[in-house]
Parts: structure tokens; C-alpha cells; sequence
């Protein structure tokens, strides 16, 4: 069966290494089964992100978190950030609603080795969410690379101490999946329970 990514595109794409190690792939999940995948998409009522293993969702959508964490996936990135995850567990959280007060500046947390961000969106033409890597910690405008997250669309960093990245103030829907390599198992466990219990709070007080 055929992927339902483009793994060459991502293969052949170089990685940027200043200020920190990043790749964008526009156009990574495949335009021809880009309807499949959404129409399969996990029904999300709540900002924030959710555990995969929390949601209910069609094979499509399998089949693309079955690609993304596939050994393919995992050999490409080794390769292409130069760090050893043949053995590293992986996380996939999945999130479809934004609140005005996301986006905020941030590093991701040291358990966290990749982090890969894989956008669901139509065309995004919105001021508002538009992902920015950036030379600083408390300047939203200095950054040297805006990605907005468009269909389909990849961005990939190593995660440093100056990873920072954020975006502005944006409300309503916007698709993404993050993938991360992470440093053991129980990063794992520790990652699934509290998006679990963050979800939960967040769907009593909707």
C-alpha cells in the first residue's frame, strides 16, 4: 500500500541549521488522499492538544499516524537531524481548535528530542497563527522564518535551548498534528496523562 506521505520530498529537503536545526516541507501528506484523511480526522470539540490514543478516528487517518511513526520516518529524521532515535519512543498529540491565548513564545520541553509539526488547514490567508521560529525569547517579531499552516505542510526542528517559537493571537479552527521523538517511555506515559487530564477539564468547561 502506498504511503500517505511523501517521504521523497522530505528526503530531498535540506535541513537549515542556524539559528537551530529546522526543515519545512510544504506539501508533505499527499494531495490525492488529502480528502480521505480530513474526512477521517478525529472529531475535536476543545482547544489544546489531545493524546492520539485518546481519540476515535477513521483508517485513513490510521494509515497517516501509521506512516509518521513508521521506521522510515524515524530512519529519515536520524539522518537528517544526525541523532540516533532507532530506539527512542515517539508521541503524537492531535489538535484541531485554537484559543486567543496560544501561541505564546516557547522551547518545548527538554524530554522532547524532534519535534515535528504536520498541518491540516485549507489555504491559510488569517493573520493569526502563522507559526514563527525565532531568534529570541520575548520578541514574537523577531523571527527568521513564518510558516502558516497551510495543507499538508511539515515543519520539523531539533529541540535546543533556543528553539524558540511561536505565533500570534489566533481563535477558531487550525488543524495540527505533532510528532515527537522523546527521550524514554516515560516521557511517554507522563505526556499521555496530562494531556488526558487537561482534556478532560477542558471539555467540563465546554
Amino acid at each position: 500500500m502506498n504511503a500517505t506521505v511523501n517521504f521523497k520530498a522530505l528526503k530531498s529537503t535540506p535541513v537549515t541549521k542556524v539559528p537551530f536545526p529546522y526543515l519545512v516541507v510544504p506539501g508533505f501528506v499527499k494531495n490525492e488522499v488529502m480528502t480521505d484523511i480530513e474526512s477521517d480526522y478525529p472529531k475535536v470539540s476543545v482547544p489544546g492538544s489531545l493524546p492520539l490514543a485518546s481519540l476515535s478516528y477513521g483508517e485513513n487517518f490510521k494509515r497517516f499516524m501509521q506512516d509518521i511513526s513508521s521506521e522510515e520516518m524515524t530512519a529519515i529524521m536520524t539522518d537528517k537531524f544526525g541523532i540516533n532515535l532507532t530506539n527512542r519512543p515517539t508521541t503524537i498529540t492531535v489538535r484541531a481548535r485554537c484559543r486567543a491565548t496560544d501561541g505564546k513564545i516557547h522551547t518545548d520541553s527538554k524530554s522532547k528530542l524532534i519535534t515535528v509539526l504536520i498541518y491540516m488547514n485549507d489555504k491559510w490567508e488569517k493573520p493569526g497563527g502563522r507559526l514563527r521560529l525565532l531568534r529570541s525569547p520575548d520578541n514574537l517579531n523577531d523571527a527568521f522564518l513564518e510558516v502558516p499552516p497551510a495543507q499538508g505542510t511539515l515543519i520539523a526542528f531539533l529541540n535546543q535551548p533556543n528553539s524558540w517559537h511561536g505565533h500570534e493571537s489566533f481563535e477558531g479552527e487550525r488543524r495540527v498534528i505533532q510528532l515527537n521523538w522523546v527521550r524514554d517511555k516515560g516521557v511517554v506515559w507522563y505526556e499521555q496523562l496530562r494531556h488526558r487530564v487537561s482534556a478532560f477539564f477542558k471539555q467540563l468547561k465546554h
